[in-house]
């Protein structure tokens, strides 16, 4: 029985570790890298996962809003042949978003590490 209470720790610590290690081609941008990118909007896709509560209470200008809950059914929404950059809150939800593109085929993806906390420009109000 006492394997058991092993195989059930294993399985946490894998979860765990998981949720934590960075996702395989995801690259970390810094704020001033995605705003040298909104500048190139053509060669690259802007998401924020947050949820649409989170965006209309302040987003960064030029990135569309796809909730995470919602991704999986929103893919399609999502040009796959440009670079995608994500962001959300804190820079965790927009690495779970990452997994999710990857798992569905794209290859080029990048995230706000910071999310928006950490964004030094100006943030907009309401929907775009």
């Amino acid at each position: 029985m006492e394997w058991i209470n092993y195989v059930l720790l294993a399985l946490v610590l894998w979860f765990i570790i998981q949720r934590i290690l960075p996702q395989k081609g995801l690259k970390n941008l810094a704020a001033n890298e995605v705003q040298d990118r909104l500048t190139q909007s053509k060669r690259y896709s802007f998401i924020d996962v947050r949820e649409v509560h989170e965006y209309t209470r302040g987003h960064i200008s030029g990135f569309k809003n796809i909730p995470l809950s919602q991704l999986k059914h929103r893919i399609a929404e999502i040009d796959q042949s440009k670079v995608v950059v994500l962001t959300c809150q804190s820079g965790m939800r927009s690495r779970q978003a990452a997994k999710i593109l990857s798992k569905a085929g794209f290859e080029q993806l990048s995230h706000l590490r910071t999310g928006v906390s950490g964004w030094n420009g100006t943030l907009v109000k309401g929907s775009e």
